[in-house]
């Protein structure tokens, strides 16, 4: 790397360009953290006209009725669709700043150590970035439509137990999922279960590979692309307890009514409504005491319930690890908005990370006997698809 000093001019810096060799190596160490939700869904990086707080509007085409093949003089006059939507908003523009007076950057530079330094700087915006957009990709599990699994149990535990990839295949299957591009982004104790356990995939004679024996990655299981994520979060649950089913309701329902009990139904909770039926649902729209709760769910209920069911209980908390088809999941990016004729920035730049695919702007701005640059990004992400969404319960 070109050591950035000038004996004339103690920063030495006169553009961007000078910083190129401290980012892209910089580049080299983000790409390796575990990034495992913004790989695995769709991305556009193309919305650059969205302001912040703006809504970008998705198109989604209707489920069709099929019609009997009745021979007549005309072809039947039907085929009018509603087109339907669902929307997003960049809800976040933000920077990581990195900031060097003269005198600081003379002092270090003496010793050898700042290219290392600034090197370092860059990795630590870039990383504060792309865990910041990984966090609220992880957060959308609250918008899953089920779940499989036992919450506070972790996945995979069970040495040549495949179940849990088989459940949450299930969901996606029976809820009409495309079966290619999908995707289980995993925390790291679920990861470290299959590595530990699963000698199924980690034996080179029955895997038909070595990857997961001599370099640790999984790969594809099961038509399932595996992603560790350090952002799988896991939530606080709510408080409710004893309620029980206010009313009978009809399946394909989505709201259902609930009393008797106290306390909190939160949206992201997971829920089994009564005896009768054992999915999980993951709830949209929570009480804070007897009312209607919404599920996620399009297809609603999959099962009856009568009125005063026996049971009516909240999943134990646990990592929130996430199945999903790629389109179910939307993520928009761009580059923080610059006023009309720009602002204060002498020198500004994209740079993209190869493996997230996340395009930073770095901004360079020059002050009173020191240089300022900001590595920044304007995102948002929401779920378009619940049914293609579904929780492993960990």
């Amino acid at each position: 790397m070109a050591q950035i000093t000038n004996p004339g001019n103690t920063f030495g810096v006169t553009s961007i360009t000078d910083f190129l060799p401290a980012i892209y190596q910089a580049l080299d160490v983000v790409s390796r953290e575990m990034v495992g939700f913004i790989p695995a869904v769709t991305h556009n990086a193309g919305a650059k006209r969205a302001a912040i707080n703006e809504t970008v509007m998705f198109p989604i085409a209707p489920a069709v009725s099929l019609t009997d093949n009745t021979p007549g003089l005309y072809a039947p006059d039907e085929g009018d669709q509603t087109i339907g939507s669902s929307t997003l908003t960049i809800t976040n523009s933000k920077h990581a700043s990195i900031r060097w007076s003269g005198e600081e950057q003379g002092g270090i530079g003496n010793s050898g150590a700042f290219d290392q330094i600034l090197k370092d700087q860059f990795a630590q915006a870039m990383r504060a970035v792309v865990n910041a957009v990984e966090s609220d990709l992880g957060a959308l599990y609250a918008k899953a439509s089920r779940a499989y699994g036992v919450g506070g149990t972790t996945p995979f535990g069970t040495g040549g137990n495949f179940t849990e990839f088989a459940g949450v295949l299930g969901i996606l299957d029976d809820n009409g999922a495309p079966t290619s591009d999908r995707h289980l982004v995993l925390g790291s104790a679920a990861i470290a279960n299959i590595r530990g356990l699963q000698s199924v995939l980690f034996k080179a004679n029955e895997a038909g590979t070595d990857d997961l024996l001599r370099q640790g990655i999984i790969g594809n299981v099961m038509g399932l692309n595996i992603h560790n994520s350090a952002q799988v979060k896991v939530p606080t649950i709510g408080t409710g307890t004893g309620y029980q089913m206010s009313g009978s309701y009809a399946a394909g329902v989505t709201t259902i009514a609930i009393d008797t009990g106290t306390g909190t139904v939160l949206a992201g909770d997971v829920v089994v409504l009564n005896s009768g039926d054992a999915n999980q649902y993951v709830v949209n729209t929570g009480v804070t005491a007897a009312g209607s709760i919404t599920l996620n769910m399009g297809r609603g209920a999959l099962k009856a319930g009568a009125d005063n069911a026996t049971l009516f209980k909240i999943s134990t908390a646990g990592a929130r690890n996430m199945c999903f088809h790629r389109s179910a999941i939307q993520l928009v990016t761009r580059p923080p908005m610059m006023p009309a004729g720009g602002d204060g920035a002498t020198d500004v730049t994209e740079v993209t990370d190869p493996i997230s695919g996340l395009t930073f702007q770095v901004a360079m701005y020059k002050q009173y006997r020191r240089v300022k640059i900001e590595v920044g990004l304007a995102w948002g992400a929401a779920v378009v698809k619940p049914d293609h969404v579904a929780l492993l319960l960990g």
